[in-house]
């Protein structure tokens, strides 16, 4: 777990402003935020922090880590933090950001990354002092006539009011009735739970706000809605996304993790260390004019939140090692040719086939490039025949100084 609960259980309510405050992009509305803060030490009644999560996928990665990290400011500070697992809704699917209907899971898919997923939240909250709640325990029981009574709440006006629908709707893109209940379904959540706070991507903000109106008809005091910002990838233009593969994932080893922070651009590191770790702002400022220095304490940081500080310290000596001193990585991956990779007559594999199939280079026609500028070395000798190939056994691949791989093939 990233750090232990600390005995700053009710602080000032200025102190808890200043730490929920920090990278937030909406906060609907403060003076309401202060005023719930100051009920709630004055009452010692902790305020009730709701935070859903559709598990649409099995592994979440930094970015998801952005709104789970607020939770975990307000878990510190001794609130009740409610992790609502989307088990209705993800069976429906978020529209938010799709320029299309995206495809509905099952029942049986949303159980299984709710298991993966949840473990993965463990990284970041104390997953022993939440409550964890399932939407499926009211939407799975109600009739179709509650979901139409439940639809006559909002108008399809207000509807589309919403960018991505206004987006779609203009492009004469499909929009299926279902997705106008998504952004109801969320919002009734907060009713059925009572929510003092909702946390939620920059991207949710409609969804939350369509919260505090149905709280209010249903006579709640609306909830504060906070959002935070989406985190770009590696490749420092997309919002990280594992399947775009510009990714630091949760359960990645200390390693990976620490290598892959050292390619953050230089443009996103206040970014990073705002969202990802608790260096103070003040802190931070001297390191950004140096970027490579900037970049190991980045790493440094976030390896050591999930990993431990020992971690961290040997994945910076194998980084170290790997980068500086030519070495090879401890945990390499291990590639195997699938049955249709192409081979020679006599069972070889060339080694442009080889470097390309195990992904240290995006083509045969770029790892035979490589091989010609002699960046491609085999057990530590480098090649420069780009029509060597490898017959059977084990070899260690690496491509300049910062991919490797263990090729093995079977005779």
């Amino acid at each position: 777990m990233v750090g232990e609960p600390t005995a700053v259980s009710f602080l000032p309510v200025d102190e808890q402003l200043q730490i929920l405050e920090r990278g937030v992009v909406d906060l609907v509305h403060r003076d309401d935020l202060r005023r719930r803060l100051e009920q709630s030490r004055t009452s010692g009644k902790p305020l009730r922090v709701k935070f859903g999560i559709d598990p649409s996928s099995p592994d979440i990665h930094l970015g998801h880590t952005v709104p789970l990290r607020k939770l975990r400011d307000f878990q510190r500070l001794g609130h009740r933090v409610i992790v609502l697992w989307g088990t209705a809704t993800a069976m429906v699917g978020d529209p938010t950001g799709r320029n299309k209907t995206r495809p509905p899971l099952t029942r049986e898919m949303v159980e299984s990354n709710k298991q993966t997923y949840r473990a993965q939240v463990g990284a970041v909250l104390d997953v022993s002092n939440i409550e964890e709640r399932e939407n499926g325990e009211w939407f799975h029981r109600q009739s179709f006539m509650d979901c139409i009574s439940l639809a006559s709440r909002y108008t399809v006006a207000r509807m589309l009011e919403r960018d991505d629908f206004q987006k779609r709707h203009r492009e004469q893109q499909p929009i299926a009735v279902h997705e106008f209940l998504y952004p109801l379904l969320q919002g009734w959540d907060s009713v059925e739970l009572q929510c003092d706070i909702e946390i939620g991507g920059s991207d949710q903000l409609f969804n939350l706000l369509v919260g505090r109106d149905l709280q209010t008809q249903a006579g709640q005091t609306p909830q504060v809605c906070l959002t935070m910002p989406l985190l770009e990838g590696l490749d420092g233009a997309q919002k990280m996304s594992k399947s775009l593969g510009n990714y630091v994932g949760v359960a990645e080893s200390a390693s990976a993790q620490f290598g892959k922070l050292m390619r953050v651009p230089n443009a996103l590191l206040e970014k990073y260390f705002l969202l990802l770790t608790d260096v103070p702002v003040a802190a931070v400022q001297p390191l950004l004019g140096n970027p490579l220095e900037a970049k190991f304490a980045l790493a440094d940081a976030v390896v050591a939140g999930y990993h431990g500080v020992e971690a961290a310290r040997a994945a910076r000596a194998e980084y170290d090692r790997v980068h500086q001193q030519g070495g090879v990585p401890d945990d390499l991956p291990e590639w195997r040719p699938a049955a249709d990779t192409r081979r020679l007559p006599d069972g070889r594999i060339t080694l442009p086939t080889a470097i390309a199939a195990a992904g240290l280079a995006a083509s045969s026609s770029e790892a035979r490039r490589l091989i010609q500028g002699k960046g491609v070395r085999i057990d530590g000798a480098v090649v420069a025949d780009v029509n060597a190939a490898l017959g059977p056994g084990s070899y260690v691949a690496q491509v300049g100084k910062a991919r490797a791989a263990r090729l093995v093939i079977d005779g």
